[in-house]
């Protein structure tokens, strides 16, 4: 993929996560995702001083989790969306250790080996070069660093794969095998991959528009999101 590709890749990214920052979408990732992300923030084990990457960090929800647990250390939000980026930095001014930066995946702002531990919910599957998305990971993070990306669009939950032609942007739809092969050859260790499922309760009775019905939805959670894990090497 070329540059030229690349910036009309991230344009397209930003058109359309800026419409859903002003629908409100932003703030509703939280009640959507926290369910799995709390797991991996336990697994994170978190120190205080750590410096923590957001990477797609939306509205800023789980960039504010994150500074509640490192408050000697800082945590740094970044998003393709200018949109999402102003309505996180609104939402987080009581925390000091928390900051925000307008970006794409496939050129992280940021120095060399800043990270102790990257963090990225529900975005990873948007990133037009995944590749590339990884060597800038490698670059950011700090020796040692370990990074937790968590997506609920792979292969291996077929559920989810009806997602991809109502999505406004392309999206890719790896499996756990293709996914922990990707990360491996570009230059990450101890790489790992676990389903995290979704414990939150079902309804009885489902309305939306994903499932036929509330058995399919707990199906779906049933199978779970798809965390990737993997350190830079010391």
């Amino acid at each position: 993929m070329t540059p030229g590709q690349k910036t009309a890749a991230d344009e397209k990214l930003k058109n359309e996560f800026n419409r859903w920052a002003n629908e409100g979408r932003g703030e509703e990732m939280e009640s959507h995702h926290i369910p799995i992300t709390e797991p991996v923030l336990a697994m994170m084990n978190l120190q205080a001083g750590d410096r923590v990457l957001d990477l797609g960090c939306g509205a800023g929800w789980a960039t504010r989790l994150l500074a509640a647990k490192v408050p000697r250390g800082e945590v740094i939000g970044i998003d393709i969306s200018d949109e999402m980026v102003r309505r996180a930095e609104q939402a987080s001014k009581q925390f000091s250790n928390a900051s925000y930066r307008v970006g794409s995946a496939q050129k992280i702002p940021s120095e060399d080996n800043v990270f102790t531990k990257v963090l990225s919910v529900e975005s990873f599957y948007y990133y037009a070069d995944q590749g590339r998305a990884l060597d800038e990971l490698f670059r950011v993070m700090a020796p040692g660093g370990r990074f937790f990306i968590l997506i609920n669009l792979y292969a291996d939950n077929p559920l989810s794969l009806r997602w991809v032609e109502s999505l406004q942007v392309p999206v890719h739809a790896l499996s756990k095998k293709e996914y922990i092969e990707l990360i491996s050859w570009h230059g990450f260790y101890s790489v790992e991959a676990r389903q995290i499922p979704d414990n939150s309760p079902t309804p009885d009775q489902y309305s939306g528009k994903w499932f036929k019905n509330a058995a399919e939805l707990r199906e779906f959670k049933r199978i779970g999101a798809l965390l990737l894990m993997a350190n830079k090497p010391e």
